[in-house]
C-alpha cells in the first residue's frame, strides 16, 4: 500500500507542471550515452512520448557522431576533428555525415519513439529549408570543409509535424540557396531551433551531471547558472571543450525568447521527466534570471 501512495503522490507533484506546460514546445538535443545504451535509450523515448501525451509539444534534435565514425571506418576514411571539437567535413565525409545522421540514426530514433507509443516523423534541415547555412567561420582561418553555421530557421515544417500530433525528430544536416549540403553542430541546431519558435525550454542531454566547476569532481555541479556569468567562467576554464557549444546555445536561445534551458545527466533513466515534472529537478539551469554570482 506504500508504494501504491508514493506512486500517487509522484503524480501528485507533477500535476502543476503538467498544467503549466500543456501546449509548450520543449526542444530537446539528444546525444551521448542515452543514444547508445538499451535500457537508457527506451527511457528517453517514454519521456519524449509521455510529454507528447499530456499536452507538450517536444521536438527532438540528434547528433551521431559514434555512428557516423564507424561508418567513415568501415569506408577507411580518416576522422580528423579541430581543436574545437568541430568535425572536418569534405565531400567524401559530407556524404558519410548526411547518410547516417538523416538516414539510420534519425530512423533508428524514429522507430524508438514510435515504440514507446509515440508518432514520430524524420527530418532533415534540408526538409522545407528548415536550416539554412554557411561556410563556418573559425577563429584562426582554418578550412575545415563543409562545416555551416545556421543562418536562418524556418518553422513552418516543424509547426505542421506539432499541429497533427506527432513528434519532430531532425537529424543538424542544412542546406543554402545554391542547394549544397551543410554539417551543423547538433548543440548549436538546438539551440537555434528553439530560439526560432522561442520555446519554453531548451534541454541538453549530456554524459554529465550537468556543468560541472571541477570537471573531475561531479560533487562541484553548478545548479543554477545566470547567462551574465558565463563569461567568467569561460576565462576560468569552468566552461569549456564539448560544454562551450552547449552553452553558447542556451544564450542564443534565452536571448531570444526562450524561457529556461537546462543541461542535463542523460545517464539517468527518466531524467527529462525528473527535471520537468519534479520539485527538484536536476542538472544545470541557465537563465538571464537565477541569481548572479559565478554559478551556484
Amino acid at each position: 500500500m506504500q508504494t501504491v501512495i508514493e506512486k500517487a503522490q509522484v503524480l501528485i507533484e507533477a500535476l502543476p507542471y503538467i498544467r503549466e506546460f500543456e501546449g509548450k514546445t520543449v526542444v530537446i538535443k539528444y546525444g551521448g550515452a542515452a543514444m547508445l545504451d538499451p535500457a537508457l535509450r527506451a527511457s528517453t523515448a517514454q519521456d519524449v512520448v509521455l510529454m507528447r501525451y499530456v499536452g507538450m509539444n517536444p521536438i527532438v534534435v540528434h547528433g551521431g557522431g559514434p555512428a557516423i565514425n564507424g561508418m567513415l571506418k568501415r569506408l577507411n576514411i580518416a576522422s580528423r576533428f579541430t581543436a574545437g571539437g568541430l568535425r572536418v567535413t569534405d565531400e567524401a565525409t559530407m556524404e558519410v555525415v548526411e547518410m547516417m545522421l538523416s538516414g539510420q540514426v534519425n530512423k533508428d530514433i524514429v522507430n524508438l519513439m514510435n515504440q514507446a507509443g509515440g508518432e514520430a516523423v524524420g527530418l532533415s534541415g534540408k526538409d522545407g529549408k528548415m536550416l539554412s547555412a554557411r561556410k563556418v567561420d573559425t577563429e584562426d582561418g582554418e578550412d575545415i570543409g563543409l562545416v555551416g553555421q545556421i543562418t536562418s530557421v524556418d518553422t513552418k515544417v516543424i509547426r505542421a509535424v506539432c499541429a497533427a500530433g506527432m513528434i519532430p525528430v531532425i537529424a543538424p544536416v542544412a542546406t543554402d540557396r545554391e542547394g549544397g549540403t551543410w554539417n551543423v553542430n547538433a548543440d548549436t541546431a538546438a539551440g537555434d531551433i528553439a530560439a526560432a519558435l522561442e520555446a519554453e525550454k531548451l534541454v541538453f542531454l549530456t554524459d554529465t551531471p550537468g556543468l560541472l566547476r571541477d570537471k573531475d569532481d561531479p560533487d562541484s555541479l553548478i545548479h543554477r547558472l545566470h547567462s551574465r556569468d558565463v563569461e567568467t567562467l569561460k576565462k576560468q576554464g569552468v566552461i569549456s571543450g564539448g560544454m562551450a557549444p552547449k552553452v553558447d546555445a542556451c544564450l542564443r536561445a534565452l536571448d531570444a525568447g526562450v524561457r529556461r534551458t537546462h543541461i542535463i545527466d542523460g545517464r539517468t533513466p527518466h531524467s527529462m521527466l525528473l527535471e520537468i515534472f519534479t520539485d527538484k529537478g536536476l542538472g544545470t539551469l541557465v537563465s538571464h534570471d537565477v541569481a548572479a554570482g559565478n554559478g551556484e
